[in-house]
């Protein structure tokens, strides 16, 4: 299953004035959490090390190693377990969540969510937001047990 991909955000409405890989923007940034937060899946660990170092040092960003490693889609399968159950609520859900609070966290006063820049400045603001987001369910899920 895939989450996401950057080519379902480069067409229609999409920014002509901007490259096609910032669709993969707010993908990037999310799988630069899982990353630094070492909840990538197998696959990913197996056959991208030297990518997830790199990301983990930040000598790349999350929208690069979903490019270079990922061909611009987010899958299950680049998760573990426990973030594919996360990112089924908070990523997938109806609600789109997460892109509610990528909008309002980096896009705010921008033309679009499309026009935020791929930086480590950027990606600390989100992934405060996503921390916290993955707290709140982890203790909704453990109570529910």
């Amino acid at each position: 299953m895939s989450y996401d991909q950057a080519e379902w955000h480069s067409g229609g409405n999409y920014p002509e004035d901007l490259p096609a890989e910032n669709g993969g923007t707010h993908i990037g940034m999310f799988l630069a959490w899982v990353i630094v937060n070492g909840m990538e899946g197998d696959e990913l660990r197996e056959y991208s090390s030297e990518s997830l170092e790199a990301v983990r040092a930040r000598r790349m960003t999350g929208r690069e190693f979903l490019f270079k490693e990922c061909d611009g889609k987010l899958c299950e399968w680049d998760l573990n377990e426990e973030c594919n159950a996360f990112a089924r609520y908070y990523y997938s859900d109806p609600e789109w969540i997460y892109l509610k609070d990528y909008a309002e966290t980096l896009a705010a006063d921008l033309p679009s969510v499309y026009h935020v820049q791929d930086t480590w400045e950027n990606y600390e603001k989100i992934a405060a937001v996503i921390t916290e987001r993955f707290k709140d369910w982890k203790r909704k899920r453990s109570s529910a047990s």
